[in-house]
């Protein structure tokens, strides 16, 4: 869901190179050799956290993925790859696992099974216990996969026990952590750990360094065991706003730029040296109901909802049509994205229904279900909750995404016509994440979720249990933004992990999405398209993740193992390849054949940096020119 430097030349060489530095975050001052060659990614989702337990934004899973293996990757087309296992074979409902033979942390240590049974074995502890490490994002992956137990019994050795037989124990977003660092931590002291760079991973990248607001630094993992990509290190660096993003990017300071807004990748298409990219997205932007309390009648002293009306299914549904999903599209997004309906997107073809009684925006309809349903206008025009009270809901959202206040604006005026008035307010992701907590959330003092709805959006795995799951009544106090509870969506949610097949299964997500829909706990605004837009005359080989999607943010990271040097001449094959050596029993990754085998250093980064420090020069010359900040001020080192 899942929520910035300057400098100035001086007369000396050595002055030169410190702003560059500064200019650069995390870049380090020219060496004497080479420079790294460096891959900077901007995005205007600020990292929350680099604890993967304690991570809500999608920024937050690619850093972590970049330093972590999963148990297996995810491929081109979201496939099962080899990760932190090679080969794997499954009898019955074990799944044996083989690790990597010699693999070592980037710390020089050992990585055997004794990690992944560690790392595992919190999700099981904590589903054991009835409830979630840290946020609750990670361990719903071990259960819906019907993990039942895991067994090391030695450490090339990894078996995972399922209590079905199905795919999803391959698409578990279980980030294996280094045990002999975090030993000590159990699943209820896991989500508060301090993590702090530099980080130990057996990823391609570790992270080195982080500024909260400004950057996060990652270095080539020299241990890593599966191809290198031509760039030593990558940088992810966060903007306040596309527009700053943008320029970045059309100057050559930025590599890949993530969320551009319709306008900006629409100018960048003329660009020279830049592709753009509409991927599809597995995910969607939401109007979250506050409906605590639904069907219990439990209340939070001091906290909660505004008005009992949300929790009425039947106000729900009249809002529904009171909100132009297709203007929203158009006036807000551009029109990249298309209208949202049920809470499984249309990406995922086979398991996606379109609701059997949709809504359409319609005022009028509207305003006569609300009469019907018990709510009138009084003499002012302002509709009153069944209690005599003039119904005024709150609207919160994150600050991530410029998107999110133009949509409430056109909200805002269509619930006014409807005699609701709505006010608005924007938090950074992590005081949205706490404000968003009921009680259940584990501080039944501060967790109050005063809010009546949310603006936000989620991103799922390439099976739609990720989102499901955030409807189940155990996800209250977890990933839960809606905080709606409903045994008959529990019930079938169970039936469908253990369908006999595809299509039953289908019947079954067909009747859960139909049943959120009637109930209308969420109103799905739009299913986002992801926009992105990179530079060709750096690095070369980029590829999108999966097909119809777009190279980073998306599944695993193997993008970041296959850029080439996009300035380098064409080699010629020898005559006779000669397979590449590898694990035994691994499955080749798809399109690793177009990494190089081991890029060292060459002296495009350096050229770059020349020639970028020239233009200082000539700058500072002119008019001793200050340059100033991108990101947001005041930013601090994260400890």
């Amino acid at each position: 869901m899942r929520s910035p430097m300057r400098g100035r030349a001086g007369r000396a060489l050595a002055a030169l190179a410190l702003v560059f530095a500064a200019l650069l975050p995390g870049a380090a001052a020219p060496a004497a050799a080479a420079d790294p060659v460096v891959l900077r990614v901007g995005t205007t989702q600020d990292l929350d956290s680099i604890n993967p337990y304690a991570t809500v934004e999608v920024v937050g899973f690619e850093a972590f993925a970049l330093t972590y293996n999963l148990l297996t990757d995810f491929g081109e087309n979201a496939e099962p790859i080899p990760g932190f296992a090679d080969s794997w074979t499954r009898e019955a409902h074990d799944v044996k696992f083989h690790i990597r033979t010699g693999m070592k942390w980037s710390d020089g240590q050992p990585a055997t099974s004794a990690d992944a049974c560690f790392s595992w074995q919190l999700s099981l502890d904590a589903i054991k216990a009835d409830t979630n490490v840290g946020l609750g994002y990670i361990d719903p992956n071990v259960k819906d996969a019907g993990v039942t137990k895991v067994d090391c019994p030695d450490p090339e050795t990894m078996i995972v026990t399922t209590d079905d037989q199905s795919d999803r124990v391959f698409q578990t977003y279980v980030p294996i952590l280094p045990k002999h660092i975090w030993s000590k931590e159990t699943y209820k002291t896991m989500g508060d750990a301090k993590f702090t760079a530099p980080l130990v991973g057996t990823g391609p990248y570790t992270l080195a360094e982080w500024k909260t607001s400004q950057f996060a630094r990652f270095v080539r993992n020299p241990n890593y065991w599966g191809p290198k990509g031509f760039e030593d290190e990558v940088v992810i660096q966060f903007f306040k706003t596309p527009d700053t993003m943008v320029q970045s990017l059309k100057s050559g300071e930025l590599d890949y730029a993530r969320d551009p807004n319709a306008q900006q990748l629409k100018a960048l298409q003329s660009e020279t040296n830049v592709k753009t990219v509409v991927g599809a997205a597995n995910g969607w932007t939401q109007l979250a109901f506050n409906t605590y309390g639904t069907g219990t009648g439990k209340t939070i002293p001091g906290g909660g909802a505004s008005t009992k009306a949300l929790q009425d299914a039947a106000f729900r549904d009249a809002l529904g049509y009171a909100v132009d999903h297709k203007t929203l599209i158009d006036r807000v997004l551009g029109g990249f994205g298309d209208p949202g309906d049920t809470i499984v997107p249309p990406v995922l073809g086979q398991w996606h229904v379109t609701p059997d009684k949709p809504r359409a925006f319609d005022i009028e309809k509207a305003k006569s279900l609300l009469d019907a349903a018990g709510y009138k206008l009084d003499s002012s025009g302002n509709r009153l909750d069944k209690e005599g009270k003039p119904i005024s809901l709150r609207l919160v959202m994150p600050d991530s995404d410029e998107n999110y206040p133009k949509a409430a604006a056109f909200i805002k005026e269509w619930y006014g016509q409807l005699g609701i008035k709505l006010s608005t307010t924007v938090y950074d992701s992590d005081t949205l994440t706490s404000l968003l907590l009921p009680p259940e959330g584990g501080d039944p003092k501060a967790n109050l979720a005063k809010y009546d709805i949310e603006l936000w959006g989620w991103s799922g795995n390439p099976d739609p249990n990720a989102l499901l799951q955030i409807f189940r009544c155990d996800a209250i106090g977890g990933t839960s933004d809606s905080l709606y509870c409903n045994p008959e969506y529990d019930k079938l949610y169970d039936q469908q992990l253990k369908a006999p097949s595809a299509d039953a299964r289908h019947q079954l997500l067909a009747q859960m999405q139909n049943l959120i829909y009637d109930q209308a706990p969420y109103d799905i605004l739009y299913y986002d398209a992801n926009l992105a837009a990179y530079r060709t005359d750096k690095f070369a080989g980029w590829v999108n993740m999966p097909s119809n999607g777009t190279p980073f943010f998306s599944y695993g990271t193997l993008n970041y193992t296959v850029l080439t040097d996009a300035t380098a001449a064409p080699s010629q094959p020898p005559a006779e390849a000669s397979a590449a050596p590898g694990a035994s029993g691994a499955a080749a990754s798809p399109g690793a054949s177009s990494a190089p085998a081991d890029t060292t250093n060459t002296s495009s980064g350096s050229n770059t940096a020349l020639i970028v420090i020239g233009v200082i020069v000539a700058l500072a010359i002119v008019g001793g020119l200050i340059l100033a900040n991108r990101r947001r001020t005041g930013g601090t080192e994260e400890e």
